[in-house]
């Protein structure tokens, strides 16, 4: 004799085997997410800021932010990096602001010093910021990839079409380039 089952034990079954599936596929999916052998990483020091990282990233926005490097900063109130190079004054309104996500926030430290930031959110890695900052002299902000956004191409785009082979597949263990720093854990 041939038992029949219900609709109730139907999907009863249904969704003991589904989160029976779920419970061991997420953390399988998690532990390969997190055990990276090799990351990209831009080499701040051969960076050209040819823009490349914003448009030829598989992810929008780019994996790519702009970093700043705090120590290395002047905190001037004329800051290249935040201010267009053919601002006549030191207006920050958006017409003569560099970035053209504002993704540099500034704020006001004591006369004539400045903090700027970086929101990530907003920050596309067009590299507009770094090469100006870079044009004065200091280059406080520098471009790298974010290795919680990037999903880890086995060939990266931009490290294909970097004209300066600054786009590099490291070790994990290494940890970031970080101007000012040297070699710094991630």
């Amino acid at each position: 004799m041939k038992k029949t089952m219900n609709r109730r034990d139907f999907l009863k079954k249904s969704l003991t085997l589904v989160s029976g599936l779920s419970l061991i596929s997420i953390p399988a999916f998690l532990t390969r997410k997190s055990i990276r052998l090799t990351v990209w990483q831009v080499d701040p020091y051969l960076c050209v800021q040819c823009g490349r990282c914003a448009t030829e990233c598989v992810l929008t926005p780019s994996a790519v932010k702009c970093v700043h490097a705090f120590e290395v900063c002047g905190y001037c109130d004329l800051c290249s990096g935040y201010l267009r190079p053919d601002s006549h004054a030191l207006d920050t309104g958006a017409e003569n602001r560099l970035c053209p996500t504002k993704a540099i926030q500034r704020t006001f430290i004591e006369d004539p010093y400045f903090e700027y930031t970086i929101n990530e959110k907003l920050c596309i890695g067009c590299g507009k910021c770094v090469k100006g900052c870079g044009a004065f002299g200091n280059g406080s902000l520098y471009l790298q990839i974010r290795h919680d956004r990037c999903i880890n191409c086995n060939e990266c785009l931009i490290a294909q079409k970097c004209p300066s082979m600054a786009v590099k597949r490291i070790s994990a263990t290494q940890g970031y380039i970080l101007k000012g720093q040297g070699n710094v854990k991630s």
